[in-house]
């Protein structure tokens, strides 16, 4: 059952999938977004960025060594056992009744959260909207229905 867990908290974080949330698995999801700190939440979005860059297609653009991979796995098992163990255990018994799909909305609302302290930082934002640039406005407002 933890091994399943586990797994299902990776799913959770880095497979963009419906997930039906419920009572008990919104309780979790705030639990997890109230016993975060802003490293904590860092911490998380790093491991997405080391796991993404596992990708073939991506790894030539970030190039991460054993040695940090290894580090924010370690990280992450250390957030998520204090995080289903210590502060949110008593909602994550009650989300992990409800199978993967609970567990699954949980950790989807931390990661979202962890993305969202990352790209309110100036030098993200500014590199996130930089594509605008390059956009044929007039082909978009046409489409859109505009002039």
């Amino acid at each position: 059952m933890r091994i399943l867990a586990s797994l299902i908290l990776s799913l959770a974080i880095v497979v963009p999938q419906a997930a039906m949330a419920s009572p008990a698995s919104d309780a979790l999801g705030n639990c997890l977004k109230d016993n975060t700190s802003g490293k904590d939440r860092k911490d998380l979005a790093r491991w997405i960025f080391v796991s993404m860059s596992a990708h073939p297609e991506i790894r030539s653009f970030a190039p991460v060594n054993e040695q940090i991979r290894t580090g924010t796995n370690k990280q992450m098992a250390d957030l998520v056992t204090r995080l289903l163990t210590v502060n949110c255990a008593a909602q994550a018994r009650a989300a992990g009744q409800e199978g993967p799909a609970g567990m699954l909305a949980s950790f989807k609302s931390l990661g979202e959260v962890a993305m969202m302290e990352l790209t309110s930082n100036p030098s993200v934002a500014e590199s996130i909207s930089a594509y605008v640039q390059f956009v044929d406005r007039k082909k978009i407002e046409e489409a859109l229905g505009g002039k």
